[in-house]
């Protein structure tokens, strides 16, 4: 019977210690037990495997995103800082540079590659380009020669939609743009409003335009071949709305008398020649001369 009572006290004991294992599995949450418990039962050692848990600690503030595809939480803090000092690479290690000629003028431009179809350009084109557009246009019956001083900085993005040579550009510019325009006698007249004017009368009409846009839109379509792995060439064409045109145009002596020529004789106008004056500055702004100013422009560029 001393037997009997002595077996069952030890099964009663395992049963404890048992159930003490399986309490402290459960406390191994709080710990991290992912080593095996081992118990030693009389003379026999039992082990015991924990399932390793998850434990969650209070860490220092940072920035986390929840992933709900994979179920886990990531600090995104890196990536973050990642992300801006790449940015801040690209700013100040530039994609290529190049060289262009065009109807804007001659100039330069800065690129960074923001992907492989996408470019970001900062550049800058100008000088006297006149000679580009003819050199004199007309307004209606008077032809002009026109000198230009061109200042036109300008920040754009070049596509590549279909990966190859072919590109669509678009961006603001910014215009600074200058002409000096005089007016051309023909036959001894200046032909205004159908009305010819006596040019000796009038004196030499001389005058100045400018677009009004400070903001003026462009788009092109080109092509950029490379030639090697760091040379290519480009060529676009397009156009930019610079606006509405604002002219001055004076006259050499304003107060002088103005004839009128029937074609036969002189006879008096009732106007001075000033008066006659902003009659062609009338005219050269209804003109709008270059209100859509046409790109066209050649280039190379030199890639890092």
């Amino acid at each position: 019977m001393g037997g009997f009572i002595s077996h069952f006290r030890r099964i009663i004991m395992k049963l404890i210690k048992l159930t003490a294992i399986s309490a402290a599995v459960l406390a191994s949450t709080a710990a991290l037990a992912a080593d095996p418990v081992i118990v030693v039962d009389d003379n026999a050692a039992v082990a015991y495997e924990a399932e390793p848990v998850a434990v969650a600690y209070q860490a220092e503030p940072a920035s986390y995103a929840y992933d709900a595809n994979a179920g886990v939480v990531s600090n995104t803090t890196g990536a973050v800082v990642g992300g801006t000092k790449g940015f801040f690479n690209k700013v100040v290690n530039p994609a290529s540079v190049s060289a262009e000629v065009g109807t804007l003028g001659y100039g330069a431009n800065i690129g960074w590659s923001l992907n492989e179809k996408t470019e970001l350009q900062a550049g800058w084109a100008g000088g006297d380009v006149a000679d580009l557009f003819g050199g004199d246009f007309d307004a209606d019956d008077v032809n002009y020669d026109v000198d230009a001083d061109f200042s036109n900085p300008y920040l754009g993005v070049q596509l590549r939609p279909t990966g190859n040579w072919f590109t669509v550009g678009a961006g603001i510019i910014v215009p600074d743009n200058d002409f000096d325009v005089t007016a051309n006698s023909e036959g001894g007249t200046y032909k205004i409003n159908d009305v010819s004017y006596n040019a000796d009368d009038v004196g030499t009409l001389q005058g100045t335009m400018e677009h009004r846009n400070k903001l003026a839109p462009y788009a092109t379509i080109g092509f950029r071949p490379n030639i090697t792995n760091n040379f290519g060439l480009f060529g676009e064409i397009g156009a930019a709305y610079m606006g509405k045109t604002d002219a001055t145009v004076n006259a050499t002596d304003p107060e002088d008398v103005v004839r009128v020529s029937n074609g036969v004789t002189d006879i008096p106008s009732g106007l001075n020649a000033g008066q006659v004056a902003k009659l062609a500055e009338q005219e050269l702004e209804d003109k709008d001369w270059l209100e859509w100013l046409p790109i066209v422009k050649v280039g190379a560029t030199y890639r890092f």
